[in-house]
């Protein structure tokens, strides 16, 4: 027994072989962290490997959502795993939102109509080492991806000109550029013709000004001289038609406006939407072509501010002596521009526009000249993308809707001020005007006419309207007899003498007969006036331009 214990104590004392023994059990543990970190890395890139076979599902599912089950089995089955695979697709709505939780942006089943799907994979990977620990030959992976379909439509709200007339337009464009052009018919109507792609254009704008490193969004944030941006389109114009007549006529109003030092912000032109972070140069699938004279009418009356346009106009109508125009075209709303690209609930907007026309008509007897102060307000007129919808497979069956809200009219004939007409944040409330002066004697009325708020109209554009770029007019449901026959059926005539209200027998009936024989060239008179101007009595035209439908991006 003592013998034993001095054994013990010895070996117990004795530290030869130490280092062998805990290399054995390091080596032990080695082994085994080795086969466990086989096995983990396994399962992390079988995990990724099966995330990115979800993800691509997912993109393929939102973008067919009318067949996505099918089309994400495809994109599974292509990834090399079984078709079982594919626990589930949920069609849903994605409401890209940030002031929504993330998790909670997507719903199902679907809001309305389904514009993201999401994809669920199940896929296992086999355990080499760990199943002696687990106890399982295989560890499962669960993946989830959420798409959303990325349908994107271009389009417009603008110029309604439909009848063409050198001398208003050339004064017009003079007064809001401050030039002095003197182009023919066939000049504006080859520019009415005439197109060009937008991203092109922001392009040369960025080459014209060395942006060229730059974003779109930078270039649509920076202020830009208006002779630079008129360069730009003609050098796009050159480059896209050659020599026409169209070129040449812009060529000549680019020269014109070299000298200005006006500055204006793209972004009030065109809004780029999606690829607003886009490198200048890079175009994105989606069409969005312009009109060389919708470009320059928007470019001068947003260069214009609220600067007065003072012209004569001459349409040599009946009853009509002369007319002298005094315009004030408003800002858009804040932020808004001409053209817009993007997805449902983007808008677009036309500016304030204020017009007094003093109009001189042709009388007769006593009253040889009447003169009629004609003064229109049209609001911001709207167009919003309320709805694309994509066909599958066939594009063609493709369509767009725009909810379109015209702009509101108040039209007065009254003494309504030149000042009156620049103010444009107050509405003016004038008096009578003195439509005949026979120096004791003397003639006045005054008459208002208006069109309250109206709900946006749902305006449907087939394929064939985006390829065409069909332009399509609204409206207004409560507005529908013409602004001079409203006017004149308010107008009240007061005839007085030296000031005492005394009526004089036959003079009232006079005017009024000489009002009511002019009031069809008095609407065509406003009708094109307000068409150069591009706006419409309770009128708004819009037109899609473009649209894209095999788009979908990944949303979490």
């Amino acid at each position: 027994m003592t013998s034993f214990m001095q054994l013990l104590r010895r070996f117990a004392a004795d530290q030869r072989g130490n280092i062998a023994i805990m290399s054995v059990g390091g080596m032990v543990l080695a082994v085994c962290c080795a086969a466990l970190g086989v096995d983990i890395g396994t399962i992390a890139a079988d995990r990724r490997k099966t995330q990115s076979a979800a993800d691509l599902a997912a993109i393929v599912a939102a973008s067919n959502l009318t067949n996505a089950t099918n089309a994400a089995k495809a994109a599974v089955t292509g990834n090399n795993y079984p078709a079982s695979a594919l626990v589930n697709v949920e069609l849903g709505t994605y409401t890209a939102d940030a002031s929504i939780p993330v998790q909670n942006r997507f719903v199902t089943p679907a809001v309305g109509t389904a514009n993201a799907a999401r994809v669920s994979l199940q896929t296992s990977t086999p355990l080499y080492f760990s199943k002696f620990f687990t106890g399982s030959d295989a560890f499962t992976i669960k993946t989830q991806a959420i798409a959303a379909s990325t349908q994107i439509a271009s389009f417009s709200i603008g110029s309604r000109l439909a009848s063409l007339n050198g001398g208003l337009l050339n004064g017009v464009l003079n007064a809001l550029l401050g030039t002095n052009l003197s182009l023919s018919v066939m000049d504006y109507q080859a520019l009415l013709n005439a197109r060009i792609d937008a991203f092109d254009f922001l392009s040369a704008i960025a080459t014209r000004v060395g942006l060229t490193a730059a974003t779109y969004d930078t270039v649509l944030n920076s202020n830009i001289k208006v002779g630079d941006i008129l360069a730009a389109a003609l050098n796009v114009q050159q480059n896209t038609n050659g020599a026409s007549t169209a070129t040449t006529a812009l060529s000549t109003i680019s020269q014109a406006a070299t000298t200005l030092t006006t500055k204006i912000s793209p972004l009030s032109l065109i809004d780029a939407g999606p690829y607003a972070d886009l490198k200048v140069g890079i175009k994105p699938k989606t069409g969005v072509n312009i009109s060389l004279y919708d470009l320059l009418q928007a470019t001068a009356g947003i260069a214009n501010g609220t600067n007065q346009v003072n012209t004569g106009v001459n349409l040599s109508l009946p009853g009509i002596a002369s007319v002298q125009l005094i315009a004030t075209i408003g800002e858009r709303p804040q932020g808004s521009s001409w053209v817009a690209v993007g997805t449902q609930g983007i808008s677009v907007h036309t500016a304030q526009t204020r017009i007094l026309l003093q109009i001189k008509l042709v009388g007769t007897g006593a009253a040889s000249v009447v003169n009629l102060p004609v003064y229109v307000e049209i609001g911001s007129g709207t167009a919003t993308l309320n709805k694309v919808k994509c066909g599958y497979p066939n594009i063609n069956t493709s369509t767009v809707t725009l909810g379109v809200t015209p702009g509101i009219v108040d039209a007065w004939i009254g003494n309504v001020s030149v000042a009156d007409v620049k103010n444009v944040t107050t509405k003016p409330n004038p008096g009578p005007a003195t439509l005949v002066d026979l120096g004791l004697i003397t003639v006045t009325g005054k008459a208002h006419a208006g069109m309250g708020n109206t709900t946006p109209v749902n305006v449907d554009f087939s394929y064939a309207d985006i390829m065409a770029q069909t332009k399509k007019t609204v409206n207004t449901t409560n507005f529908l007899s013409s602004l001079t026959g409203s006017l004149l059926g308010d107008l009240n005539l007061s005839v007085n003498v030296i000031g005492l209200g005394i009526p004089i027998p036959g003079l009232g009936a006079l005017v009024g007969g000489i009002l009511s024989a002019a009031t069809g060239s008095i609407d065509q008179l406003l009708a094109a006036t307000l068409a150069t101007l591009g706006v419409g009595i309770g009128q708004a035209d819009v037109w899609v331009s473009g649209i894209r439908c095999d788009g979908a991006v990944l949303v979490n």
